[in-house]
């Protein structure tokens, strides 16, 4: 095993995915996740409590859990996806429910991941882009627009997004562990409602901004109508330049049907490894054949 330190960024089940990959050729990781999500059981838990957006950071850990653990790692992390379909609880998934009361009890949201962690028996850490609940707030070709899932379903074109408020600090450790990075991966999934919003975390952003790790973009598989209608694999790594955020590489699918234009993305200054990474219905990438691509990467 790898000891080289990565860091992976984003959100939702692209970086879950990411986690899964990433696992398989280093000891040392780190999952820095975007805390803006609203919707659904998160939404609920961010209305009536004001914590941050869990489901994300719940997915994360199951994907870094232990695999046939001795110490029932594998029944707590089926328990941490499973969702109630009854009653009050009806939606909610356990692990976000475990989550929120183990930050309400050690008061912080690190501690209470770190704990959850060691049930899991997790072989890497999770940590929120923010210490503090954010709001997703874009500005799009018919104004302005608050909120994940408004954003996410916006028909009209996004242009900018950023957190409110704007200077949610993060934690000590997530800026340790960028500085300290050997790869940092930029996971696939929602563009402007999960992975932009990790990057746009001041903290995270200002730590990125001075490693001297590279930055490898694992590109999408295809479009997320409405958020990214239209955008090619460029528009995609130009989204993240204009956030002010370095790529060096972007990782892409051949068989992806966004248009891809080699000397577009040579304009930019950002290389192309184009490997098959993707399942064979290319509907989701492969974290075998990911983490194969990104640990060679790692050593070239």
């Amino acid at each position: 095993m790898n000891t080289a330190r990565i860091v992976a960024i984003g959100g939702g089940h692209g970086l879950a995915t990411t986690l899964r990959a990433v696992r398989e050729y280093a000891a040392n990781i780190t999952a820095v996740v975007s805390v803006a999500d609203d919707g659904g059981s998160t939404g609920r838990l961010r209305r009536d409590l004001g914590v941050l957006g869990v489901g994300d950071l719940r997915k994360c850990l199951v994907a870094l859990a232990a695999e046939g653990g001795v110490d029932h790692e594998d029944e707590w992390a089926a328990a941490f996806d499973h969702r109630f379909n009854a009653g009050e609880l009806d939606g909610h998934a356990l692990g976000n429910l475990v989550l929120v009361g183990l930050a309400d009890v050690t008061g912080n949201w690190q501690e209470a991941l770190e704990i959850a962690g060691h049930a899991l028996g997790a072989v890497g850490r999770v940590l929120p882009a923010t210490s503090e609940p954010v709001v997703l707030k874009a500005t799009v070709d018919g104004g302005v627009v608050e909120g994940q899932v408004a954003v996410q379903n916006s028909p009209d074109r996004i242009r900018r997004i950023e957190l409110v408020p704007p200077d949610a600090p993060s934690p000590a450790a997530v800026t340790h562990a960028i500085g300290a990075a050997d790869q940092i991966v930029l996971a696939p999934g929602s563009l402007f409602t999960s992975l932009l919003p990790a990057l746009a975390a001041a903290d995270v952003h200002a730590a990125l901004a001075t490693t001297k790790a590279p930055v490898v973009a694992v590109v999408n598989l295809g479009p997320q109508p409405p958020e990214t209608l239209g955008l090619d694999v460029a528009d995609h790594v130009r989204a993240v330049l204009d956030a002010g955020v370095r790529v060096d590489r972007v990782v892409v699918d051949p068989r992806s049907p966004l248009p891809l234009d080699p000397e577009a993305l040579a304009a930019l200054g950002v290389e192309c490894t184009l490997a098959e990474v993707a399942r064979p219905d290319v509907a989701a990438h492969a974290p075998a054949k990911l983490a194969s691509v990104l640990s060679a990467l790692l050593q070239s």
